[in-house]
Order: C-alpha cells, then structure tokens, then sequence
C-alpha cells in the first residue's frame, strides 16, 4: 500500500480505507486511527466489512487493537493465540466478552525493529496469530497468521506535541560548546600580567600557574583544578610521582612544612584560576627535570561549590582549609583525604609520604 507519511504535516490526517481490489487479487488495508501506521493484512483474506486490526503509532508507544473476527468468518480467535513482535508479547487487555483484544508497547519492545531512511524512522514489528490444536490433532481448522505492522516518523519536522523550547543557545550550538572546551595550563610570571618565557627555576622560586577555560558563547562556567600530579618523565605512569592537587581541588602540597602554596583568592574570573606553588625536584633524580599534568574540569557558575567542586588550601596560620568560593565545610574532606572520588588518586603519593624526598633546601 503506498502512502505519504508527510500528509499529517499539511493537516491531512486522514484515516486509512479498504484499498484494492479483491477481485483482482490486491490486498486489503483498512481505516486506522494514526496516520504513520502501515499494515499489511493480506493474509487475513478478511471479507467482511471490519478493520481486523487497527493501529496508533503514538510518541513513544504503539498500540494495536485487534478484532477477535480476525478473518471475517464469524469465528472468533482466542486472545492467548495472539502475541506481539519477535518476543511473542501478550496482549495487555483482553476479555473473553469482548470482541477486542489491545496491546500496547514501546516502539523498542517486544522485539520491533527500526530501520532509518533519508526521510523517515520505521519501527516494524508483527501481529502473530498461532491457533491452538483442536481436539483431534488429525485434522487443523485454521492455520498461522502474520501481519506486518510499521509506524513511520518523518526525521525533517517534530513529531512532539511539545514545542522545542531552547534555552541559552539552539541546540547545535549547546552540541557545538558542549565539545569544544579549549582548557589551558600557564605558568605566568610573578605578576600575573603575561605568561612566563623560561620553564626553569631555582629552588625556592614559586611557581605561578594560571588554569583557563575559553567559554565562549557557552553558559557561564566556574574552572576547578581537580588534581596535579608531578612526575620525573613526561610519561604520566612513570615513577615516582607527586600529586600537589589532589582530592578534587586540594592543595595538599601547601600543608608540608617548607611550603605555602595556594590558590589564589579572589579569582580574576570565574574561568580562571590561579595558583603559586614552591618549586621542587625530585630527591635522587639527576636530570632535575619536573613535568606536571593537571585535570581541569568546570561546572555552572550558578552551581554551589561541594566535595567534587573546589580550590582549597591550607592555612599554616589557622590550621584549617579555606575554599577560594563556597563555604569551608566542602573543604571539611581535604583534611580526611578521601573527597568521594580520592579512590581514583590512591596510587599517587600524598605528601606526607613525601617529607623529606620532595627536597626544596638545594641551591639549585
């Protein structure tokens, strides 16, 4: 049976009628209620003057009404003889003193198949008929039926009887923001104005590294630095290794005794953070080489500060961590070293295993 699946979209929605010709041998379809459905009934070689079957392709459901006079005889089938789909689901309603039995199903249920054209997504899925053994197993008095069932959903137009309502951007732009953060790590100079030429420093020197995020036309974010780690080699598994960051946002290396780093309070914007560290080499290793990787990650600036989200350092003076933002309890972790996802940090090292190797008293 050929049909427009885009006539609902000029409001032609119509309902379907007996089409061709018995006859000449043309199959028959019949009146339904929805106008993506497309069913097959040939089989049924109904003759009288029913829809035998009857189907809704809904928004996320089918629902398929069948009349127990499948073939048009007078001789109703029994509800049990019916099942649905590759996975011979059974009816949901049903009543030996009702002429109808209904099911009702997800598009992906019960075995259906989706198929996706240039112009449309096709569900298909089958009504089955499987007539039990009479009471003399020489003789059979109706045999097996299937009947294809499709639901077509066109891919051009919105099919939702909700109205797309977009937010801060169209949703190609969100998908667009959404994967195409460009994060950045610098290490500036001592002012914060510009970043630093050299990479090498004297012990006893500070650091200066400022965490950046290129938000764009993306909704306001807030940069959080979830953890550091320093290793000997640019290989990010070599050993040994010494997480300054740690716990999702914990300066931890600022509690050691030769030691003020920090987070640098108030930020400059809320995709930046910045943060000084004491400079360090690895005890025992002659190259003198540090290399440092960080994880960035950001959340909405209308999002609060927790356990997961925060800078946090160590204050000598108060002996207690202060957040750059939120209040100190989400800082109330850094002190018992496990912040919800520290199980993922427990092979690097913490300082207190590295007092004394993590040397910074060297002239050099």
């Amino acid at each position: 049976v050929a049909y427009n699946p885009w006539d609902f979209i000029r409001g032609e929605v119509e309902l379907w009628r007996y089409g061709g010709n018995p006859s000449l041998g043309q199959p028959r379809t019949f009146s339904q209620p929805s106008p993506w459905a497309w069913v097959d009934v040939s089989q049924l070689q109904a003759v009288a003057p029913l829809h035998p079957v009857a189907v809704q392709c809904q928004e996320a459901q089918v629902v398929v009404m069948v009349h127990r006079d499948l073939f048009g005889t007078g001789r109703l089938v029994r509800a049990a003889e019916l099942t649905l789909g590759l996975a011979a689901c059974s009816p949901t309603v049903w009543s030996t003193s009702e002429p109808t039995v209904t099911f009702v199903t997800g598009l992906h249920e019960c075995g259906s198949t989706l198929r996706v054209t240039p112009d449309a997504l096709i569900y298909s899925i089958s009504l089955n008929y499987n007539p039990f053994p009479t009471g003399n197993p020489v003789i059979v008095r109706a045999s097996p039926a299937v009947v294809p069932i499709e639901c077509h959903y066109p891919r051009r137009d919105n099919v939702s009887s909700n109205g797309v309502k977009p937010t801060w951007a169209p949703f190609r732009s969100t998908l667009s923001s959404e994967e195409k953060l460009p994060f950045s790590l610098r290490l500036m100079n001592d002012d914060w104005s510009t970043e630093r030429d050299s990479t090498v420093f004297q012990l006893g020197e500070v650091l200066h590294f400022q965490a950046g995020v290129n938000t764009e036309n993306h909704a306001p974010l807030r940069l959080f630095v979830d953890k550091c780690v320093a290793t000997p080699t640019a290989e990010r598994s070599s050993s040994p290794q010494y997480a300054f960051i740690n716990f999702s946002g914990c300066l931890v290396d600022g509690q050691l005794d030769d030691a003020t780093s920090t987070f640098i309070s108030p930020r400059p914007r809320q995709d930046v953070l910045q943060f000084a560290v004491d400079a360090f080499k690895f005890a025992g290793d002659s190259s003198n080489m540090v290399y440092i990787t960080c994880h960035l990650k950001v959340s909405l600036v209308d999002q609060a500060p927790d356990p997961l989200n925060k800078a946090c350092s160590f204050n000598k003076a108060s002996n207690l961590w202060a957040p750059v933002e939120g209040t100190r309890d989400v800082c109330s972790c850094c002190e018992m070293r496990s912040c919800g996802l520290a199980r993922n940090s427990r092979r690097l090292h913490t300082p207190s295993r590295w007092q004394g190797r993590a040397r910074r008293e060297l002239p050099s």
